[in-house]
């Protein structure tokens, strides 16, 4: 079963990012893992200009993804022609070029991603600014505006919860265990949907410990065998 799990909360870091993208800032979006950082910049994505790069571990992966963006082919060029075609066509540019999901950056990119750095505005999206999250990229974000993606606060989690409860897909009876899943999840949304999914999936009795203890374990068999189908019980 699949819920269109709406987007909840972030309006503040939504606000902050509008106006750094006005003026043309260098952003460093920080958060660890399921706290939200691609779907923050795709709820941007219809409003700003942006050019997206959801790859970041090679850089023949990353100007796939930029001429993609930018409407290019690449025409039989060889690397070095691509990267270079790339960076004459983002001088003067008035998009912002977005790297999602960064990690251990290998040189090269990471010396691709400064000659962007120079031509437009750019936002990277890490887990942190630790030199083994980044990479070679670790001396960079020191000229860069940090926004933080904090984990959900209760009012947030339960705005999530009414808001999966409005698609129809899950029972009302689970803004009964708001409080529970906000708990059980830390707050972190992508634990929290995992949550909510698999409730939807299967039946389980959350007024007694057990319930929960069940619901964790179909979250983490989902996670190892995603296409397991069928209802779990608890």
């Amino acid at each position: 079963m699949n819920i269109p799990f709406p987007f909840v909360g972030r309006a503040r870091e939504i606000a902050r990012l509008q106006r750094l993208h006005a003026q043309r800032r260098h952003v460093l979006i920080l958060g660890a893992e399921g706290l939200g950082k691609s779907a923050l910049v795709a709820r941007l994505r219809p409003s700003l200009r942006l050019f997206l790069c959801p790859v970041t571990e090679r850089l023949s992966a990353v100007c796939d993804a930029l001429e993609h963006e930018m409407g290019l082919d690449a025409g039989g060029l060889n690397l070095t022609a691509r990267k270079n075609r790339i960076l004459d066509q983002l001088q003067g540019a008035e998009d912002v070029v977005v790297f999602d999901g960064l990690g251990r950056t290998p040189p090269r990119l990471a010396s691709f991603i400064e000659n962007v750095a120079r031509r437009v505005p750019v936002w990277l999206c890490a887990r942190s600014e630790r030199p083994w999250d980044i990479g070679h990229l670790w001396p960079l974000p020191v000229r860069f505006e940090v926004v933080e993606l904090k984990p959900f606060r209760r009012r947030e989690s339960q705005e999530l919860v009414e808001a999966a409860v409005r698609t129809g897909r899950m029972a009302a009876e689970t803004l009964n265990y708001a409080d529970g899943l906000h708990r059980r999840s830390a707050g972190n949304p992508k634990i929290l949907t995992g949550l909510l999914a698999e409730m939807a999936r299967g039946h389980y009795d959350l007024n007694h410990s057990q319930g929960w203890a069940r619901l964790d374990l179909g979250c983490r068999i989902r996670e190892i065998f995603p296409d397991v189908s069928g209802k779990a019980s608890g």
